[in-house]
């Protein structure tokens, strides 16, 4: 069996009481400390902390750095300024999903590309394979960072404190460089993945350990709790934010994933640009869609959909919401009966539940 792999911060995990950790792509990750509900509720009502150093983060340098990315992704990285991020996606020609990512803009020649841990080492091929012969550099840096990420309504007032930048006039999706926080450099961003206010914070794998303790401390009055990879996924699963390998892969195009807006069809060529053009005149055959259990019973990721006795889909992500206390789920199907309140069922252990297809997000923060 391969060694499953370790985040800086793993030797600090065993110091909370209740911690458990599973193999999350390869890698010995927390998905609780305290309890899902519970460190969800801290999320969504004072403040959470969670270690993602498994994330993958590559730089890519050199004068045709932006040429590249914009040859690569999705979405029109010229429109995002320096300090800025955006949320976009790399295609096959056929107009699946590589991955999807942020590229955060340090400066005109030179970015940085944060991509999920599971598809570090095929999107790092995927990019070498077309890198043009010279004027561009990538570089994988994923070994030697950490990523922590600080998020919920609290989030400013714990990390402010430990730092003399001015991170509440950070607009969402800006970022600073070479910021101090409690004694650690950081590249400090207002993005997250729960559906609430948040900073993640890039730092040197050395130095991750004290910055999770100096966070943990300065949130303690505060209320703050480590999360794990539990209440991850109930979060941004509210919020609609999709998953790698659910609502988007190889054969789930961003325009099936209703991601239309960060698929820029106006801007010059990019890989998968004509699939998703033809796609997009003819309709995309299915529709990610939000769905509520009227019958008893929670949908999971792959049940079987049903209209009648028409099988249009699957569920890709399911469960009961910790914060509305209902049974939904997010689910591609076709995209005939994609409109609101249409009567659907999910098959649950052998048994078509009814369930009607709802709008989503499930939750907005105000």
């Amino acid at each position: 069996m391969t060694e499953l792999k370790r985040t800086p911060i793993f030797p600090l995990y065993a110091d909370i009481q209740g911690s458990r950790c599973i193999d999350f792509g390869g890698w010995e990750l927390p998905v609780q400390f305290y309890g899902i509900q519970k460190e969800h509720e801290a999320v969504r009502e004072r403040a959470g902390l969670f270690d993602v150093s498994h994330m993958g983060e590559f730089f890519v340098e050199g004068e045709g750095a932006e040429a590249f990315i914009q040859h690569m992704t999705t979405n029109d990285v010229t429109r995002i300024a320096d300090g800025q991020a955006q949320y976009t996606l790399l295609c096959y020609p056929n107009g699946g999903v590589v991955d999807d990512l942020l590229v955060y803009r340090l400066a005109q020649d030179r970015y940085m590309l944060v991509v999920n841990a599971s598809n570090i080492d095929k999107d790092f091929a995927w990019l070498t394979e077309h890198l043009p012969e010279k004027g561009v550099s990538l570089t994988n840096a994923s070994a030697n960072m950490a990523l922590l990420a600080l998020q919920g309504p609290a989030a400013l007032a714990i990390i402010q404190p430990l730092t003399d930048a001015a991170l509440d006039q950070l607009k969402p999706f800006h970022f600073m460089e070479k910021v101090q926080v409690a004694g650690t450099e950081a590249l400090v961003s207002r993005t997250g993945y729960t559906g609430e206010d948040g900073f993640e914070m890039y730092i040197d794998a050395q130095d991750a350990k004290s910055l999770w303790q100096a966070l943990l401390e300065a949130g303690e009055a505060h209320g703050l709790l480590p999360a794990g990879l539990g209440a991850r996924d109930t979060l941004r699963f509210e919020a609609r934010l999709p998953l790698y390998g659910q609502e988007l892969s190889q054969d789930i195009t961003p325009l099936e994933a209703s991601l239309g807006f960060f698929v820029k069809l106006d801007k010059d060529d990019f890989i998968g640009r004509e699939a998703l053009l033809k796609q997009k005149a003819e309709g995309a055959p299915r529709k990610l869609v939000g769905i509520e259990m009227i019958d008893k019973g929670i949908p999971r990721s792959h049940y079987p959909v049903y209209a009648g006795e028409e099988l249009i889909g699957e569920v890709t992500t399911g469960t009961q919401s910790p914060t509305l206390k209902r049974n939904l789920g997010l689910a591609l199907i076709n995209k005939d009966f994609a409109a609101i309140d249409t009567e659907v069922f999910v098959e649950i252990r052998g048994k078509k539940l009814k369930a009607k297809v709802i709008k989503a997000p499930f939750y907005k923060r105000t």
